[in-house]
């Protein structure tokens, strides 16, 4: 079928004189088409419906309407990893696309979007998520996400932990410290018991002092963000989102120590590698060039202690924490003076260091020191006992023989 410009030169070449002879040699068709094309006259062809195209997406379409249906907040650049490992080579939009058809979409809210300078910021908060760790099948527990993002790169780090106690908290600002590799000049906390302890009337905020101590002890100040502006954090809590929908959802953990494996590992090799969707910068590369502009950590690793009395256990166990920590078999005293370390648990017996633990993570654990606990000794055998005489069987065949002679005498 000819297009609408070839049948205007066909109406021109007539125009000119040409023979349809001459015509069908210029444009490159039979007589009777140029014929026909000069009998309608001008008019625009018609063409018939398209065959439809098989789009790529297609044989994995009932697959990502499963996962969408099962589990609705996960994000589109998780379910594109996934596709692309049954083999799917196709694009991220067409994906976003039909994620759009089969699941309602959020309405979008205006906010206003804030930056701080290299070095300046860290945002901190915690999260909760209920699990079901395959360990302990049938029993839902809640575990709570630490979680620091460095203000100008977005560069995350977190951890699950069992509780948000105090120690919890200074445990990970030390373990976020190391691998960060230096300290921002502020950290933003939102109002959490364990960062501010209240405000008076005229708006000064009293932190908790041994979160203090410890950012002192690294060279960084708290800010406490303004009540009811959870906005000001949303560096922190937008990525909680990310993580829930790209990492969380419709995976399997063993127990909290492989959770942090598995979440980690996702850190390193997906949340930071990433382009970041509102910087549109790549987070690793953002980090680098935030990194000189943090301050250096302090040579002395921070130590908090905090002391506490415990019961020994019939079974020789201290309880510190909702955890089980092992006391020597030689303990004489029933109770016991416990130094909790940021990340050690040292016991005590008269002054004497008796036993030292790395602090548990979760509830309910035990920690057993093999040294603690002697193996019973064997119980020797009497010098005085007779020695077992062993002898042939053709002995006893005949003492029972002359025993039944006898017999048969009476």
């Amino acid at each position: 079928m000819k297009g609408l410009r070839e049948i205007v030169l066909i109406h021109d070449l007539k125009k000119q004189g040409l023979s349809i002879s001459a015509i069908a040699r210029k444009v490159g068709s039979d007589r009777k088409t140029v014929r026909k094309y000069l009998d309608r006259g001008l008019e625009a062809p018609v063409y018939g419906p398209r065959r439809p195209r098989e789009r790529v997406l297609e044989p994995y379409e009932r697959y990502l309407s499963e996962r969408v249906q099962t589990y609705p907040d996960l994000s589109g650049a998780r379910l594109l990893r996934e596709i692309r490992e049954l083999g799917y080579n196709g694009g991220y939009t067409a994906v976003t696309d039909f994620l759009r058809e089969v699941r309602p979409s959020r309405q979008a809210q205006f906010e206003r979007r804030f930056e701080t300078p290299p070095g300046k910021q860290a945002q901190v908060d915690f999260a909760e998520f209920t699990v079901e760790f395959t360990d302990e099948p049938g029993v839902v527990r809640k575990v709570w996400l630490f979680s620091m993002v460095l203000g100008h790169s977005r560069w995350l780090w977190g951890r699950f932990v069992a509780s948000q106690n105090l120690h919890s908290v200074l445990r990970c600002h030390i373990a976020a410290f190391t691998a960060i590799g230096g300290v921002p000049a502020e950290i933003l906390y939102d109002r959490m018991k364990t960062a501010v302890v209240g405000e008076d009337e005229a708006g000064v905020v009293t932190y908790n002092a041994s979160l203090v101590a410890l950012l002192n002890h690294y060279g960084a100040v708290p800010r406490a963000c303004q009540p009811y502006r959870a906005k000001t954090k949303g560096k922190v809590e937008r990525p909680f989102r990310y993580i829930r929908q790209d990492f969380f959802l419709a995976r399997t953990f063993r127990n909290i120590d492989d959770l942090n494996s598995q979440f980690d590992a996702w850190r390193t090799e997906v949340a930071n590698p990433r382009t970041h969707a509102t910087t549109r910068r790549v987070v690793n590369e953002a980090f680098a060039e935030e990194h000189p502009h943090l301050k250096s950590l302090p040579v002395i690793p921070y130590s908090a202690v905090l002391t506490v009395e415990r019961r020994v256990s019939k079974e020789g166990m201290v309880s510190v924490g909702g955890n089980f920590y092992s006391v020597p078999d030689t303990t004489r005293r029933r109770t016991l003076e416990v130094q909790h370390h940021t990340t050690e648990l040292r016991i005590f017996e008269d002054g004497r260091l008796i036993a030292r633990h790395p602090v548990l993570e979760g509830k309910a654990r035990r920690r057993v020191d093999p040294a603690h606990r002697k193996a019973p000794p064997k119980t020797p055998v009497p010098a005085s006992l007779p020695q077992t005489r062993h002898r042939p069987l053709e002995f006893y065949g005949a003492v029972g023989r002359r025993l039944a002679a006898v017999g048969g005498r009476s």
